[in-house]
């Protein structure tokens, strides 16, 4: 929005979207039944971003949806490392220095090999999977996973569904 604009309730969710995009996971500290909060969570898992929870006590109704989001699969967060033990594998590759698009490597030369490429290929099909499952069920890294399903999305043979379901075209 421009500089002047008047934060409007109606903008939270466009905002909370592109903030979720950017992100390798959310962590949803505090969330009433009808929170913002919980947008932004179903945006992270649409985008095949993780989604982490702090559970609150069952009978404080700021806690409510945190709570639901733990019951339906989001990880629990006690303290720090239970956010850095799943984001690790993601990170544990240096970042590269910035390239220019001629400079970007071919998906050929990319670290996976064609036995890996074809390990995660042979577990989609047209059944929606979950992203954490195709990571689990392949034995691959998520970078690993995530660049073939990315390369698959680029040359359209990968449809999106809610919460962070992927199948084949």
């Amino acid at each position: 929005m421009p500089l002047s604009w008047q934060p409007r309730a109606r903008d939270f969710p466009r905002r909370n979207r592109l903030i979720s995009g950017m992100a390798a996971g959310v962590v949803i500290i505090e969330a009433a039944k009808r929170s913002g909060s919980l947008i932004t969570a179903r945006f992270a898992l649409e985008q095949g971003r993780e989604v982490f929870a702090v559970p609150g006590s069952p009978v404080d109704p700021r806690a409510e949806g945190c709570n639901e989001l733990i019951k339906q699969g989001a990880i629990l967060v006690t303290h720090a490392d239970d956010i850095v033990s799943v984001l690790r594998p993601m990170v544990e590759r240096p970042i590269e220095a910035a390239r220019s698009p001629s400079q970007a490597p071919l998906p050929e030369d990319a670290d996976l090999d064609g036995e890996e490429r074809a390990r995660i290929l042979s577990l989609l099909g047209p059944t929606p999977v979950l992203m954490d499952d195709l990571i689990r069920l392949s034995r691959s890294s998520p970078a690993a996973v995530r660049t073939t399903v990315l390369e698959l999305e680029l040359a359209g043979r990968i449809e999106r569904h809610g919460n962070g379901l992927i199948a084949l075209v």
